[in-house]
């Protein structure tokens, strides 16, 4: 499979889809591909930590337009690295932030918040 970025996405409407995204969802995580295909590792270790604790989130597949989601989600996170979960409005981590939040027995909480 060849990927084909979007081009018919600019850095605006990339932007206000991540405002968008962040703002009206409980629980929202930007990742490559999406919940029942990711892409990567990393994205894929993220759903499995949020599926744990929460049935209804939204996916954000960032693979489309992937240098445009990163600037958009680094101005809001100041990382740049994806995936990236945002809860009620702020920035969570990626998926070694979720682990470590499983491991100390606060990911539900902070998904719940």
């Amino acid at each position: 499979m060849t990927f084909q970025p979007d081009s018919d996405l600019s850095d605006d409407e990339v932007q206000s889809r991540v405002d968008e995204a962040i703002e009206s969802n409980d629980v929202v995580l930007f990742m490559k591909g999406n919940r029942l295909m990711p892409q990567c590792g990393y994205s894929q270790r993220a759903v499995n930590l949020i599926s744990q604790y929460e049935e209804e989130f939204e996916t954000i597949d960032v693979l489309p337009a992937l240098d445009q989601y990163r600037a958009a989600l680094e101005s809001h996170s100041g990382w740049e690295t994806i995936p990236q979960t945002y809860v009620d409005g702020e920035f969570i981590g990626g998926s070694d932030i979720l682990a470590e939040l499983d491991e100390r027995g606060e990911l539900e909480a902070t998904l719940q918040a």
